[in-house]
């Protein structure tokens, strides 16, 4: 594991834990999630209700340019809080808006330089001042507070990793999705028409449209594709020794998976470096899975 990522969380949680305690936590982890509702329709209406609240934050600014990640980061954070808190918050809420920020800024230092330093000298880099003490910090402060009741720090970890996966990897991908709605107005105009043409415009999506709905199904894929949110996967751990090609790797050997290198590979996509639809529909125009699309992560814990 990262030095940097150990002395924040230790062995616990969903992302740093392995073996036996992976397994245990995460094996309660999706049990109580599913009967939350995770996979299947009944979590429909959270996401639909959130929505309605961002369309209407998105009126109230009407019709004037504003950064939109601020409202995105609330609207996905309340899906997750509803899954982990129990409740949504108002987008006013001064607790809420701490949690957001706290998280975001660690996130952001910990790909700063002085953070990959600690990473690379960490017995020095303890000694010296600088951002990386902040993530300490802000980490830390997100798991003392206790006022919701998650007293034990390894329910706390579990609980900060379900939110952070979930909301800083939507939130940032729907940032980029509108990014390229913007700058190409005719793929813009294609989704639109699907959606009056499918939904009509009185009423919001719903997962039952999804197969009616091959173009913007493919354009969501290829904003993921091409956005690359999470070029680097998570580090994992080599079980066995084992043998890759030339090199021999001992069992225990921390690897990582280059996720760019999948998403970028020329000898699987037609223009890897262009936002493309096309690459997730077939001859006919008809949403086509490919064994080539790891937007997030690879391999198991």
């Amino acid at each position: 594991m990262l030095p940097l990522f150990y002395e924040i969380v230790g062995d616990k949680g969903l992302v740093a834990a392995s073996g036996y305690k992976w397994k245990q936590q995460r094996r309660f982890a999706l049990s109580t999630l599913r009967n939350f509702g995770l996979g299947k329709k009944s979590l429909e209406p959270s996401i639909s209700l959130e929505c309605t609240f961002l369309n209407e934050a998105i009126t109230n600014e009407q019709g004037r340019p504003f950064k939109p990640r601020l409202l995105l980061n609330n609207a996905v954070a309340n899906v997750i809080c509803v899954f982990v808190f129990g409740n949504r918050f108002e987008y006013s809420d001064n607790d809420f808006q701490t949690l957001l920020k706290n998280i975001n800024e660690a996130v952001y230092l910990e790909g700063g330089i002085c953070a990959q330093l600690y990473n690379m000298f960490p017995w020095l880099m303890r000694r010296v001042p600088g951002p990386h003490k902040k993530i300490s910090s802000l980490w830390q402060e997100l798991k003392d507070d206790t006022t919701a009741g998650f007293d034990v720090e390894n329910l706390c970890i579990c609980t900060l990793d379900l939110f952070v996966a979930g909301t800083e990897t939507t939130s940032t991908t729907l940032y980029w999705g509108l990014l390229y709605m913007i700058k190409y107005p005719e793929i813009q105009a294609k989704v639109q028409e699907e959606i009056d043409r499918v939904v009509g415009g009185s009423q919001q999506p719903s997962l039952s449209d999804k197969d009616n709905m091959p173009y913007t199904n493919a354009v969501i894929h290829e904003i993921q594709r091409i956005g690359n949110i999470f070029p680097i996967n998570v580090v994992r751990a080599t079980v066995e020794d084992t043998q890759i090609g030339e090199y021999s790797i001992p069992q225990g050997t921390i690897v990582t998976g280059s996720l760019t290198s999948v998403l970028f590979d020329e000898s699987e996509w037609k223009t890897p470096h262009s936002f493309n639809p096309g690459h997730f529909l077939d001859a006919e125009g008809k949403f086509r899975r490919r064994d080539t699309f790891l937007p997030f992560s690879l391999g198991t814990g």
